[in-house]
């Protein structure tokens, strides 16, 4: 299946989903996810419309992504992976969104950075919310003094949370217990679901959905 036609019954499943629980298909955000894909593998889905891509690295996306933006100019960034302090600059100037702010050091940098520059991405806290010893985010027991460090302490403007289930385990729990922390905060935005569980993740209250497989093929590991 083509790039453009994979996107096309993806966004027909988000819409489905949506109808099924009286939501707006319009209402979740989907952001392909193009991490190590090459412009030549990205350009047709710019070109059938879509405007929502995720990378995973930062020194990747600014590889591939100045001439495509070039020609697109409204397509939008999302920061998906793990962010490390060193690249806090890069990153705040590069991207529109960042879904995986994790710990209090990388809040403080990035509060810095937008404050010197007066550039201010959208920005997402990921929670762990399987607590796996090997993954990023912030534990749920540790959420809402997180999300009160960074609003209150450092302020910065939150837009939702993101979270990335176990591989093993049903998600569906792990996007209710997204949906109840982010619920208890006043926060809105729920970035949960990839291309194994988009649907499922658009039924319980997604506003974006972080898939790439399902549109863009399996990918080689680099």
């Amino acid at each position: 299946m083509s790039v453009t036609a994979a996107l096309a019954e993806v966004k027909q499943n988000i819409v489905s989903a949506a109808k099924a629980v009286g939501r707006k298909g319009d209402d979740t955000t989907l952001i392909a996810v193009s991490k190590t894909f090459d412009a030549d593998d990205i350009r047709p889905a710019l070109e059938a419309g879509h405007r929502d891509f995720g990378e995973n690295r930062v020194q990747e996306a600014m590889g591939k992504w100045p001439t495509l933006r070039e020609a697109f100019l409204d397509a939008t960034l999302h920061l998906i992976g793990p962010l490390q302090t060193n690249k806090v600059a890069e990153a705040v100037a590069f991207f529109d969104v960042i879904h995986s702010v994790d710990r209090p050091k990388l809040a403080r940098k990035l509060a810095a950075e937008m404050e010197k520059t007066g550039r201010r991405p959208k920005l997402f806290i990921q929670i762990n919310t399987g607590e796996e010893d090997q993954k990023a985010g912030v534990p749920p027991r540790e959420a809402d003094d997180f999300i009160k460090l960074c609003r209150e302490e450092l302020g910065l403007e939150i837009e939702g949370l993101m979270c990335v289930p176990p591989v093993d385990d049903d998600p569906a729990p792990h996007f209710a217990l997204l949906a109840k922390i982010a619920a208890r905060n006043g926060l809105d935005g729920l970035s949960m679901g990839m291309s194994s569980d988009y649907e499922q993740a658009v039924r319980l209250g997604a506003t974006h959905v972080r898939v790439g497989s399902a549109i863009f093929g399996s990918r080689s590991a680099h």
